[in-house]
């Protein structure tokens, strides 16, 4: 059987391969014609963000005061791992359904990395959309607290306050605690009221 050339342990009839540049034959080659920059105006800094004021209606929830006027009363429970709140009077099995997750979720906020302030903002923000928009449930995955400094979940009993006292109550109907594949005990369910009511 005949040898092909690249089977020759001899090297003879072997095609020798192409050197590889070196990195400085590299760099040159990426910055041959390159220029310096002209100098130019100084690029600005973006102006420093006005100070966060209080936020009526939006601060924590004082489980001692109740709700205030205007506000519907939640009725809470939960546990390490699962929590839940409805409107008094709301039928239970709209928070057995919610639980179960019957409900399409419409949207999502995912909260990691936001700190108890951003987190708040964003959940304000987020939730008075989507009621504008006509959403019904959404998901808001406030974490597990694992990376947090005592791995506690700061932002989940945070969550419960503002979703059951000030303006947000106005807005929610209800909400639970998510079925695994939507963010198990590190989300939660939200039930929306509709637009207008």
């Amino acid at each position: 059987m005949a040898r092909r050339p690249f089977d020759d342990p001899s090297g003879e009839g072997a095609r020798a391969l192409p050197r590889e540049p070196t990195e400085e034959e590299l760099w040159a080659a990426a910055t041959r014609g390159a220029r310096p920059v002209a100098p130019g105006p100084a690029i600005a800094a973006p102006p420093a963000p006005a100070p966060a004021g209080p936020h009526p209606g939006l601060d924590e929830a004082d489980p001692l005061r109740g709700p205030g006027p205007g506000e519907p009363s939640f009725e809470l429970s939960g546990t390490d791992e699962q929590l839940s709140g409805r409107v008094a009077g709301l039928d239970s099995r709209i928070l057995r359904a919610l639980r179960r997750g019957d409900h399409a979720v419409e949207g999502r906020l995912d909260l990691h990395g936001l700190n108890r302030e951003e987190a708040r903002l964003a959940v304000e923000r987020f939730l008075l959309a989507a009621r504008g928009a006509g959403q019904r449930c959404v998901v808001v995955v406030h974490g597990r607290g694992l990376h947090s400094r005592d791995q506690l979940p700061v932002l989940r009993e945070a969550l419960r306050g503002w979703l059951a006292s000030g303006r947000l109550a106005r807005s929610i109907l209800a909400f639970a605690t998510a079925r695994p594949a939507d963010g198990g005990a590190g989300a939660l369910y939200v039930l929306l009221r509709r637009p207008g009511r």
